[in-house]
């Protein structure tokens, strides 16, 4: 009896570390261009709560949700796109009401999809418009696979709607046009963002501005060239507590201090210097002279939500996949 006594204290000896770890780490899977920002806001946030570490999974959103259903045990998950947290949210891992859990339904950053040109814009490329033009090469992922691509899409779409007074024949064929001026798909932003840079193929890449200002300060300003088109759309970056995962692992109360921090003074200082517009109206002053007036339609206007969009757009043998066949 006494060694079954001891060897009982020794497996609770060792359970013991595995609980207090898990509650001390977390995952955050996140999408594919945000390697840089998440490393800076990991750094701020761990000098504020020593002894914790985060650990970073980076790809395109949709393929990230489903490594998520996977198996992937992520406790927050910091997206790029609504739809995909809503795939977790139809798979048990998180809950219905995560908008509601974090300011700004759930997004403590917003974005859109911008253009970066070569140094002199030697294409002379301004608007949406220029994208459908015989000499123009234009640069940016795989919608099916990418959410940053998927935005990029949907804003050329809602230029589309504007410029053709609603008459879908001639969206679906403005669209299919920029496409077909589209010499490879990359399955994500960064792949893209190589195949511009450092692969040199195509005039413009269509990536969030943020991304923009990062390849700019990254590969040097003086090779590169900004153009914010005349209208774009909001591109939020929803964050949730994958739930199912943090419940089981016990790190609930980090991953929401973890969320919590994106939206304190220190987070969106970060974010802003990363090329991300923010909520906070002191930093927003502070960096003001480095973003641009830009007129941002949103979803809910345009195409009447995600959901919508998700069954008109996105789904099997939706517009997407016509306009894909028409290539």
């Amino acid at each position: 009896m006494k060694k079954l006594l001891l060897i009982g204290a020794a497996v609770l000896a060792f359970a013991a570390p595995l609980s207090a770890r898990a509650a001390d780490t977390l995952l955050n899977a996140s999408y594919d261009i945000a390697r840089e920002i998440f490393a800076a806001e990991n750094g701020a946030f761990i000098k504020e709560h020593p002894g914790v570490t985060i650990d970073q999974s980076h790809g395109g959103t949709s393929k990230q949700a489903r490594a998520i259903v996977e198996g992937l045990e992520a406790d927050v998950v910091t997206f790029n796109q609504v739809t995909d947290i809503d795939f977790l949210v139809k798979n048990g891992f998180v809950a219905a009401d995560w908008q509601s859990k974090f300011p700004n339904n759930a997004s403590p950053f917003y974005s859109f999809p911008s253009f970066l040109v070569r140094a002199g814009n030697p294409k002379n490329i301004k608007d949406w418009s220029d994208l459908v033009r015989d000499d123009v090469k234009v640069i940016f992922p795989n919608p099916k696979t990418s959410g940053n691509a998927r935005y990029t899409y949907l804003a050329a779409t809602a230029y589309a709607i504007e410029a053709f007074g609603g008459d879908q024949e001639k969206v679906k064929d403005f669209v299919a046009r920029i496409f077909g001026n589209v010499p490879v798909f990359d399955t994500g932003g960064r792949a893209a963002t190589t195949t511009f840079v450092e692969r040199e193929i195509g005039d413009v890449i269509i990536t969030f501005e943020a991304e923009t200002k990062a390849i700019a300060k990254q590969y040097g300003e003086d090779k590169f060239q900004s153009v914010v088109p005349s209208v774009s759309l909001l591109a939020e970056f929803p964050v949730a507590i994958v739930d199912k995962v943090a419940d089981a692992k016990g790190s609930r109360d980090l991953a929401k201090a973890y969320l919590d921090f994106l939206y304190t003074e220190t987070g969106q200082r970060i974010a802003a210097d990363f090329g991300h517009r923010v909520h906070n109206d002191a930093v927003t002053a502070e960096f003001k002279s480095q973003f641009p007036d830009v007129r941002l339609v949103n979803v809910d206007d345009v195409f009447g939500g995600w959901d919508k969009i998700s069954l008109e757009h996105f789904a099997e043998g939706g517009i997407l996949d016509s306009i894909y066949g028409s290539r």
